[in-house]
């Protein structure tokens, strides 16, 4: 018979799965249940997305993104 866990245990391992939770997804490839990592996110949008409707146009030029750029925000 297997040994009870103490309450200390169970809580060492209740978070661990809370961050393995945030960390990553469950996702089906080729019929199988696999463990994927999320996406990075800022505010829960894509971080893409975030720097597209935040970042000034000076970022831009200074990450050498100038197709980001739009030409009517000049």
């Amino acid at each position: 018979m297997a040994k009870k866990l103490t309450k200390a245990q169970k809580k060492i391992r209740a978070q661990a799965k809370r961050e393995r939770q945030a960390k990553y997804e469950m996702r089906m490839i080729n019929g199988k249940q696999v463990r994927v990592k999320r996406e990075a996110t800022i505010d829960g949008m894509p971080v893409d997305e975030f720097l597209a409707r935040n970042a000034a146009p000076l970022f831009w030029h200074n990450n050498e993104m100038w197709m980001c750029i739009d030409d009517e925000s000049e």
